[in-house]
């Protein structure tokens, strides 16, 4: 099962380190919520469920780790 290890944000995507070493990325606009946020609140997030979840209580986003590689196929 693939999860998530670390994410980070540059100036136009997140980036999400996965266990199997993959580092992929996506556009902050694809996610408004995250967009709206502020650079503090975009790295206060969690990893649930040993990192199959990604959350950020302060802007209600949930992203699965496992969402991140349909963005690659």
């Amino acid at each position: 099962m693939v999860s998530a290890k670390t994410v980070w944000f540059d100036t136009i995507r997140i980036l999400v380190e996965l266990n199997n070493g993959r580092i992929i990325g996506t556009p902050i606009e694809w996610y408004p919520n995250l967009r709206k946020g502020t650079p503090d609140q975009m790295r206060n997030y969690e990893l649930w469920e040993n990192g199959k979840w990604i959350h950020w209580e302060e802007l209600n986003e949930d992203l699965s780790a496992e969402g991140f590689l349909s963005f690659t196929k």
